[in-house]
């Protein structure tokens, strides 16, 4: 059984290189807390809060971060790979860059994140909020985008390939540059009112 810490405020601690395997943190709070280049796995977060935390160069596997709220925090060159983070949310966070290879991102809220140059693979974000987010240069490929807030979104240079665009407006979003594949294009286009011949 995963070792279990509950409504536990940690503060100004040193968890450089930590390795957090199978633990499960609800409704703790983290502040100031050096994460760097600490590796979880199977790590679970419930409703957990993240204030000045730095995940720098952190690594983390099929760990979860359920409606945590992260505030100024910074993930410079952090990977996630099968992690989920359904209902987090981002607060002025330093995400650049980031990797996030698979896993369940659905209803997280990024709203004007910068993310520009970021690796988005394979990972499903239905209805995540990336309103006014800067996605220009990033690699956002087989994402389940369905029923997303992209409302004046960057994607200038983006290699959108795979991913479901059937949210997009493509009128209100930066998109010079932006790399589709056929399919895709069928989709735009009929979302802006064209019939296929």
């Amino acid at each position: 059984m995963p070792e279990l810490t509950e409504d536990v405020t940690y503060r100004n601690e040193d968890w450089y290189g930590e390795e957090l395997t199978d633990r499960h943190f609800v409704g703790c709070e983290f502040f100031d807390v050096d994460l760097t280049e600490a590796v979880s796995r199977g790590a679970v977060f419930t409703g957990c809060t993240f204030g000045n935390v730095r995940f720098n160069a952190s690594r983390h596997v099929d760990s979860a971060f359920t409606r945590c709220v992260f505030r100024r925090c910074n993930f410079f060159e952090a990977e996630f790979t099968g992690c989920k983070l359904v209902g987090s949310t981002f607060f002025e966070c330093d995400l650049r860059p980031l990797t996030v290879d698979g896993g369940d991102w659905s209803f997280v809220a990024l709203p004007g994140a910068d993310l520009r140059g970021v690796r988005l693979t394979g990972v499903r974000m239905r209805e995540v909020d990336l309103t006014r987010a800067n996605l220009t240069g990033a690699t956002v490929a087989g994402v389940d985008l369905s029923g997303a807030q992209l409302l004046n979104v960057k994607l200038g240079g983006a290699d959108l390939r795979g991913s479901d665009l059937t949210a997009l407006d493509p009128t209100a979003v930066e998109r010079a540059g932006a790399v589709i594949d056929v399919g895709q294009a069928v989709v735009i286009a009929q979302l802006l009112g064209f019939r296929i011949g």
